[in-house]
């Protein structure tokens, strides 16, 4: 069964050979008990390795069942070793950390044997050797004498024919010694036991057969065995050539292994989880502000609508003209002697032109494209307003209390009843200001105040929609034509202007507000500030909801309060007189504030800012009455260079008028009185329109220029236009949102639209864009978030590479201590690529145990962090969350690190000569 012809092994050491067997000729029978003696150095151990198939011979051959091992794969040797050898070590090569069953077990694993068959098999073989009952136990809880049992039980699970014993009771007393000796003796009438050993008295006590070797030559063999004798013939156990360690098996053993160094393991996950960690938190946060972005979305849609205007600001434009922006030409070459280099600025200059024309957007909306926009599915938005750039200020009349300015008396103080225009009331609102500003030294910014004029603007169509932003606090939501409703803020309140301008604060009430906050640049207060004035001031602050409901407003069109003017001359320049003051006699339509509204708790956008809106029912109205009135037919129709009026508006001021050397008062404007602390200011000009407050001319005002304010009325402005000056969308969700632009882009499409049976042809359609600012800054938002985001896991993922190269350096220490149980496994037939697997598991193991480490920590600092959040911003629910998919590819990647770090200690471990394996202490 088992031949040796003429081994030779050979070592190099150093640049010299050592010839451990000098042509070693051996044949041995099926079951016989042989034992090899001989002194130290005599080759004893090399010839049974090469038995054993852990050593392989230089030259010469080792027939197996009559055939030769000369061509023998890594493979084969593994599959000899599991199937036919069985070892028992002096140093009992037992696996610390697995009790003594698993010990005996991890050779029926390798042979992949099932979990049932191998614990039965194992119980039995144990049991054979006298440990029934001690299944458990570790190694470290036995004597030497049952340490050696199990690994005679271990050599003999796998049923092998043959059983290697290495100076088996070198390390037992003299009655354990016997006690195994027996045992041996017995298992050799079944099979071939080949024994080393320095004692010859147990060798010559309990062998059959006795080989000395001096210097790797045979010497002596007390029973050569002989091919011509008539041995009966034993079939080899069978072979399951597909037999390997299974990943579970390796998961098992490196999982006990680790948790036998408990300590060391915990620190280095911890450790290894910083990087984690730090990764895990920027992902955190980021996916906190992107929720919480998501989740205001739909609510920032209320206030950021999807548009379509006449004339609009592209966003979008600017944002790609930022992201291509040309740069100017510069000359880098040193300039000649003598002359300069030219820097071409013009070039940026063009460009910066071009860029500016692309950013404005003008449509021509069409009535066959509000047809269009009429026949949109409704499900698409919550509410679709068509706003017509009416400005009723002029329209509208309310009542006021204000000082009487006949009453000529400086020393008392006459309130009267007037009611005024919305326009009038915030002149002279403006005047007063401008007057007290002056006083103090400061100067008068009438395009200042109004910046600050209250909204009086239109509502929305849909009551469920403007509900499900605000609550009514009380009365109803605005639906009829002649109702109105006021919008506070978020802290339930208006401004003192609102109040003033829409009649609610008389002009001493108005004052009150002036002298409480009217100091000059010494700090001193208002001559005419007293304790009166300030506890009426401190009653104001508060103002009850109830009298605002039911206040009345007066509308009148424009054939009412706009007259042709029949004085008019080239010295006046006045086309008509505006009525500020309301006539008894007029008849109008009334309006009544039927709702005081507010925004939802903790909503940030509304469709609708603080103010006064009247309906869309009322819109139309205005538009019917107004459309063929004769102020709106002159500003429409008329063209007049006169006075500077073009088509479509009209512009009144102070101008320098042609033939003319001084500024004369031109356009429509009117003449206002005013008491103010008994002085009567008579003939205040105030002109028809809206005057210009923009940034440029507030910046103008404050370094004393532009006092003469112009204003401006457009047809539109008074009710010429029937066209819509802008369509507002108000889409359902922010995923519907697509709905509405896809809508809306269908028009510009190439394919024919079918609107109330009428097909519009491409050709025959203007493009008309729109705008959706809303999505333009969260994606700008996102890609900011995206860039800080990417730079701070760049940063973070440094401590990842550290955590990588510890892990890298903790799994060659731990190969450096588990080589004995490298050359264990190699013993029982496990492969290289086995004891690779082994340590793959072990990093798996840790990177695993890091990852669920650092998320379980991310997810915790994310509660700390989301604590404090709230606590210093209410508004915001969350600023940072880990999506479960995340916290899953975080643990990912840190398997994966890990197990790259592992993968050269694990090579360097499967590559281990599992003799040397053996012999390392």
């Amino acid at each position: 069964m088992l031949r040796l012809e003429n081994i030779v092994k050979t070592y190099e050491m150093k640049g010299s050979e050592v010839h451990a067997l000098k042509g070693v000729s051996l044949s041995f029978r099926n079951n016989e008990f042989v034992s090899i003696l001989g002194p130290s150095g005599c080759g004893k151990t090399t010839l049974l390795n090469i038995l054993g198939g852990l050593d392989h011979y230089t030259s010469g051959d080792l027939i197996i069942d009559n055939k030769s091992t000369k061509d023998y794969s890594d493979h084969d040797w593994d599959i000899y070793r599991n199937h036919r050898i069985g070892f028992i070590f002096q140093a009992y090569n037992l696996i610390p950390h697995e009790n003594i069953l698993e010990n005996v077990e991890l050779a029926l694993t390798i042979s992949g044997i099932g979990k049932e068959e191998r614990i039965k098999r194992a119980k039995e073989a144990l049991d054979k050797v006298g440990l029934k009952g001690l299944y458990k136990k570790m190694p470290n809880q036995l004597s030497g004498g049952q340490c050696q049992r199990v690994a005679i039980a271990r050599a003999l699970v796998n049923e092998p024919d043959i059983l290697l014993a290495d100076e088996p009771t070198g390390a037992l007393d003299s009655v354990t010694s016997v006690q195994i000796m027996e045992l041996i003796k017995e298992i050799s009438k079944e099979k071939l036991v080949i024994m080393v050993t320095h004692n010859p008295d147990l060798a010559y006590q309990y062998s059959t057969r006795i080989v000395k070797l001096l210097d790797g030559e045979l010497q002596e063999d007390t029973n050569p065995y002989s091919l011509e004798e008539n041995e009966e013939e034993i079939t080899p156990s069978s072979i399951d050539e597909n037999a390997k360690m299974s990943w579970w098996t390796a998961f098992k053993l490196s999982t006990k292994n680790l948790i036998s160094k408990m300590k060391r393991s915990v620190l280095t996950v911890v450790a290894a989880s910083i990087g984690i960690i730090g990764v895990s938190v920027v992902l955190a946060v980021r996916g906190g502000v992107t929720n919480y972005i998501n989740s205001m979305q739909d609510e920032m849609l209320s206030g950021n609508p999807i548009m379509v205007s006449k004339t609009s600001f592209d966003l979008a434009s600017v944002v790609d003209a930022m992201n291509n922006n040309n740069k100017t030409t510069i000359v880098k070459k040193s300039a000649e002697k003598g002359y300069i280099n030219v820097d071409f600025i013009t070039e940026q200059l063009i460009n910066s032109a071009k860029t500016m024309g692309s950013t404005m957007i003008k449509n021509e909306i069409t009535d066959e494209y509000i047809k269009y926009i009429d026949n949109m599915p409704e499900e698409y938005s919550n509410d679709v307003v068509k706003n017509y750039g009416i400005d009723v200020t002029n329209n509208i009349y309310t009542t006021q209390k204000r000082d009487n300015p006949n009453n000529t008396d400086p020393n008392s103080c006459e309130e009267f009843t007037e009611t005024l225009s919305l326009s009038a009331i915030r002149a002279v609102a403006t005047a007063i200001l401008n007057d007290k500003l002056s006083q103090s030294g400061y100067s008068a910014y009438s395009s200042l105040v109004q910046s600050y004029t209250a909204t009086f603007g239109q509502s929305l169509n849909d009551e469920e929609y403007i509900l499900s932003q605000y609550d009514v606090v009380q009365g109803k939501v605005a639906t009829k034509e002649d109702e109105i409703m006021i919008v506070l803020n978020n802290n339930e309140a208006l401004t003192d202007f609102m109040l003033t301008l829409l009649g609610y604060y008389s002009q001493e009430d108005f004052l009150n507000v002036v002298y409480h906050f009217n100091v000059d640049e010494a700090g001193n207060r208002d001559k005419h500030w007293n304790e009166e004035r300030e506890k009426a001031y401190v009653e104001n602050r508060k103002y009850a909801i109830a009298n605002l409901v039911n206040k009345e407003f007066y509308y009148y069109p424009n054939d009412t309060i706009f007259t042709p003017d029949r004085n008019v001359s080239k010295d006046t320049y006045k086309p008509f007189d505006y009525a500020f003051k309301q006539n008894p006699s007029w008849e109008g339509m009334k309006l009544k504030v039927v709702g005081v509204m507010k925004p939802k708790a903790n909503r940030q956008y509304m469709s609708l800012s603080t103010g006064f809106y009247y309906t869309p029912a009322f819109s139309r109205k205005f538009i019917e009455d107004n459309y063929n009135s004769t102020f709106t037919t002159y500003i429409r129709d008329e063209e007049d260079l006169t006075i500077g009026k073009e088509k479509g508006s009209l512009r009144s001021g102070e101008f320098k008028v042609i033939g003319q050397t001084e500024k004369q008062k031109v356009g429509v404007y009117y003449k206002f009185d005013y008491k103010l602390e008994g002085v009567i200011h008579k003939d205040q000009y105030a002109y028809v329109g809206k005057s210009d407050a923009s940034i440029m001319s507030l910046i103008s005002s404050m370094m004393g220029g532009g006092k003469t304010t112009i204003n401006e009325i457009t047809s539109r402005h008074v009710g010429g236009e029937k066209t819509p000056s802008s369509i507002s969308f108000y889409p359902n969700s922010f995923g519907d949102k697509y709905l509405v632009t896809d809508y809306l882009s269908r028009w510009n499409s190439n394919e024919d639209i079918k609107v109330d049976n009428t097909t519009i042809k491409a050709s025959d359609r203007n493009e008309i864009k729109y705008t959706d600012n809303l999505a333009i800054v969260i994606s700008l938002v996102n890609r900011i978030i995206d860039m800080i985001s990417i730079s701070l896991i760049v940063f973070t993922a440094l401590s990842l590479v550290v955590s990588t190269v510890m892990i890298a350096i903790i799994t060659y220490v731990s190969v450096m201590e588990r080589i004995k149980e490298i050359g264990v496994i190699r013993a029982l037939g496990g492969r290289k690529k086995d004891v690779a697997h082994l340590f793959n598991a072990e990093t798996f193991i840790l990177g695993f145990a890091s990852g669920v480490f650092g998320i379980i920590t991310t997810y915790l600092l994310s509660i700390i962090l989301n604590a404090i959040i709230r606590h210093l911003a209410p508004a915001v629910t969350s600023i940072a969350s880990l999506p479960w998919y995340m916290a899953l590819l975080v643990i990912f990647i840190s398997c994966m690190l890990t197990t790259i770090a592992g993968f050269i200690p694990s090579r360097s471990a499967a590559k281990k000569d599992p003799v040397v394996a053996l012999r390392t202490e």
